[in-house]
């Protein structure tokens, strides 16, 4: 609702998948967030790059296999 987007919007993009881009980019900026388009080659340093940054020393196969599953989990945890 932040960024114009009605409940049934959002459901809507949930159930049914592929937003135009410009929608996600409103769902980002409702979550004080961006979208970036990371090249494949550069993927596992990135995903290292985010391990280290919650002070994680290494991230094991499952671990990066579920935030690939789910990019979006843990992003609300205070």
């Amino acid at each position: 609702m932040r960024v114009g987007l009605s409940r049934q919007q959002y459901q809507r993009i949930e159930s049914q998948g592929n937003p135009r881009l410009n929608t996600l980019e409103l769902a980002a900026q409702g979550l004080d967030s961006e979208i970036m388009l990371i090249p494949k080659e550069k993927r596992q340093a990135v995903v290292q790059l985010l391990a280290e940054s919650k002070d994680c020393s290494t991230q094991d196969e499952a671990d990066e296999q579920a935030l690939v599953d789910n990019p979006w989990q843990g992003l609300l945890e205070d």
